[in-house]
């Protein structure tokens, strides 16, 4: 069978996350012989409906699983009318996660496993799946940026590289604004 994991980096050693439309990357495996494909993820800074994107993104690359903690409705109902379950786990490394799902571990969701626009960031666009929405006790995650050489398939060109690292720099310099003006007027009480 081959199971997708949503993750924050490549390989069966690499942590898990919870995000399914923006998470850093996505990490195919087929259970029975434990190949591996690490892809990153095409939809993470789309400017809206990464879920949707996302999910058809994995059923289109044939999974006939995803393994994720979180996935939104949107998401849910492509990966639903296309036959493919989720399975819910809560953290440890890809290999884990798949190791839970061969014995029988994980729990199946019937229905979306998180709000719409989760990955988004507590809902005041400071997320993009950048790392800055909030885990319960209000924990930032750790979660690195993907790198292109995580990809196996097709290497960016070094211009398409370039391009993507800009584009990455002035969204996390924008979210890093964003984040410095709401400190300071919680700092300030307003």
């Amino acid at each position: 069978m081959k199971v997708v994991v949503t993750a924050n980096g490549a390989g069966l050693d690499a942590p898990t996350t919870p995000i399914f439309g923006r998470c850093p990357s996505y990490v195919f495996v087929d259970t029975e012989t434990m190949e591996v494909e690490s892809v990153n993820n095409p939809a993470m800074n789309a400017a809206g409906g990464a879920g949707i994107q996302a999910a058809q993104f994995v059923v289109e690359r044939g999974a006939q699983a995803v393994i994720s903690g979180n996935m939104g409705p949107n998401a849910f109902n492509v990966i639903q009318a296309a036959g493919v379950p989720l399975y819910l786990f809560d953290g440890g490394t890809v290999r884990q996660a798949v190791e839970a799902h061969k014995e029988g571990q994980l729990s199946t969701s019937d229905g979306a496993s998180g709000p719409a626009h989760a990955g988004m960031g507590m809902g005041r666009g400071m997320g993009r799946g950048m790392g800055m929405g909030r885990r319960a006790g209000g924990a930032l995650p750790q979660t690195p940026p993907p790198s292109s050489t995580a990809t196996v398939g097709p290497a960016l060109s070094r211009e398409e590289e370039i391009a993507d690292l800009k584009d990455m720099a002035g969204g996390l310099r924008k979210q890093l604004t964003e984040v410095m003006e709401r400190l300071d007027r919680l700092e300030k009480g307003e």
